[in-house]
């Protein structure tokens, strides 16, 4: 008996396939939460669905595309005027938070073509330029009434118990369908362009892959989830200031997030998420000082663990509990020795 070194390509494994079947079981019994928790604790909870669905649609557009964007919450105010403006024209209220975001993201599409031929530095500004122009555009709206603001009226046709658990619900469904349709996207063949394009899109194009329609797919994608986010904030707050929805403070937390959790990691968006809304559930209160406190924790974190929570965890401990992508392994295996009836050694891998 002997050992051979191979190399082998990775993907799943028993913790992986295990983290997938814990995420799956906890999606299951969270969606009982309204019967099982307090009003409070739905309604904290309804917040951290909607800063997962933030922090992953983030990580996916800059952590996967390598499109760092500054400007994300035009999209998050776009989606909530847009489910005030539908609420307004008689739409169902739950139905018109999905249309809205289905509505911005059809707006990314045009958008889409001028600016994903900015890079870098172009792009990230020029997504913080549109933000602004769209802010400006929304204060136009005489519904709206400048940065006086508006409410989703509709609302008050539900008793608080039933808008408190059909938001809560809504948020969960939403955030179980973005991660999946994220988790299944980056596995995918287009996924792995993506991924590409971002390492070099250069050799990525000079390989066939199609840069700017596989990058259109990432920040539709990315626009739809952050404006569904959006018209979800609105319908917990149920005021619309436009101040409020297009300030760059909605794209600080994303990066915040995604930058402690572990940049261009799926569940690094996740664990993220899951740290800012415990900073802000202890430290909120703090004023000014809640937010020295979050910048000084990204720059601790960007300093001392660089790659984030999930990085960290892989280098330390080789543990990869959702991943995306493929990787080398070196592995001993045991090889037996016989001959076959011409008398030659046969070695066979075990």
């Amino acid at each position: 008996m002997s050992e051979q070194n191979t190399l082998a390509v990775e993907r799943w494994t028993p913790t992986s396939a295990a983290s997938v079947l814990l995420a799956v079981a906890a999606m299951a019994l969270l969606a009982f939460g309204p019967r099982l928790l307090g009003a409070e604790q739905v309604d904290r909870l309804t917040i951290l669905f909607i800063y997962v669905i933030l922090a992953a649609t983030w990580n996916a557009l800059a952590g996967y595309a390598g499109l760092v964007s500054i400007g994300q919450q035009a999209f998050f105010g776009l989606g909530a005027y847009a489910a005030v403006r539908l609420a307004a024209g008689g739409f169902s209220v739950y139905p018109g938070l999905v249309v809205a975001a289905a509505l911005v993201g059809l707006l990314s599409l045009p958008l889409s073509a001028f600016m994903l031929r900015l890079k870098g530095g172009e792009f990230a500004i020029g997504m913080w330029v549109v933000a602004e122009l769209m802010h400006l555009l929304v204060n136009l709206d005489p519904l709206v009434q400048g940065e006086t603001g508006t409410s989703l009226i509709a609302l008050d046709a539900y008793a608080a118990d039933t808008r408190r658990d059909q938001t809560y619900w809504m948020a969960l469904g939403s955030m179980a369908a973005i991660l999946t349709v994220l988790f299944v996207l980056l596995r995918s063949r287009t996924g792995c362009a993506i991924q590409a394009i971002r390492d070099d899109e250069e050799a990525a194009s000079a390989v066939g892959v199609r840069v700017l329609g596989t990058k259109r797919i990432v920040f539709v994608i990315a626009a739809f989830g952050t404006a569904l986010a959006g018209a979800l904030w609105l319908a917990t707050a149920l005021t619309f200031q436009p101040k409020t929805y297009f300030g760059i403070q909605w794209t600080a937390y994303m990066i915040f997030m995604v930058l402690v959790g572990g940049l261009g990691t799926f569940e690094g968006a996740i664990l993220g998420a899951v740290a800012f809304f415990a900073i802000e559930s202890w430290f909120g209160a703090a004023g000014v000082w809640y937010l020295v406190g979050l910048g000084a924790s990204a720059l601790i974190f960007s300093l001392a663990l660089p790659g984030g929570v999930c990085g960290w965890l892989e280098r330390r401990f080789d543990l990869r509990l959702l991943p995306v992508g493929y990787r080398l392994v070196h592995r001993r295996a045991p090889t037996s020795s016989n001959r076959d009836n011409r008398g030659r050694e046969i070695h066979a891998v075990r």
